[in-house]
């Protein structure tokens, strides 16, 4: 496990969040765990992984955490900034770890969307994720602001964005939430058809 923070060049090819991101195969998953303790919140632990021969990182990360023997009468935040969203089977075991496990709460931030041949098993895998209680979100400046000030080897160089990173960020924030739109309770018509672009 990489305590490590990642190196500048490894973070900004891996998590632009380009509309077509050619060669990038391989997914980064960027952690804090965190305790609730009533009013307050004490920080566990932080750090990033990749995925390992024929093995996911969300699963390496589930492996990693289900070691921890955490309290079952204690509340856990997990948040994920990843540069790939989980491909179809990984959603089905963060499903069923948070079903296991009612005391953890999970956000995901996304860099990119992941569909593979079969268009229609991410899309499902991520709505069963979202209905097991995760929060799942695509990152926006903001986010990767944080990222670079927490994990990335940064030298105390400025988080600067790319061309087009606002851009992406919305337009894949609009085609996450078609995605998991059934699910949402849709109190204002009018901002659903804008979101669908009609």
């Amino acid at each position: 496990f990489n305590s490590l923070l990642m190196k500048r060049k490894l973070f900004l090819y891996n998590f632009k969040n380009l509309r077509f991101a050619k060669g990038r195969r391989e997914t980064y998953l960027c952690y804090v765990v965190k305790r609730r303790d009533s009013a307050t919140s004490c920080s566990l632990d932080f750090g990033y992984l990749r995925n390992q021969m024929g093995c996911h990182v969300e699963v390496l990360f589930l492996r990693y955490i289900s070691a921890w023997d955490l309290d079952p009468g204690r509340c856990y935040r997990i948040t994920w900034f990843t540069s790939w969203s989980p491909c179809y089977d990984c959603a089905q075991h963060v499903a069923n770890f948070l079903r296991a496990y009612p005391n953890l709460t999970l956000r995901i931030f996304t860099a990119r969307l992941y569909f593979c041949e079969d268009r229609k098993a991410e899309p499902e895998g991520l709505r069963r994720l979202h209905k097991a209680g995760a929060q799942i979100a695509i990152m926006t400046f903001k986010d990767y602001f944080y990222c670079w000030n927490t994990f990335v080897e940064n030298r105390e160089k400025t988080f600067k964005g790319w061309e087009g990173l606002h851009e992406n960020s919305v337009h894949l924030s609009r085609k996450l939430r078609r995605i998991l739109l059934p699910l949402y309770e849709v109190d204002d018509l009018r901002d659903a058809f804008k979101t669908l672009g009609l």
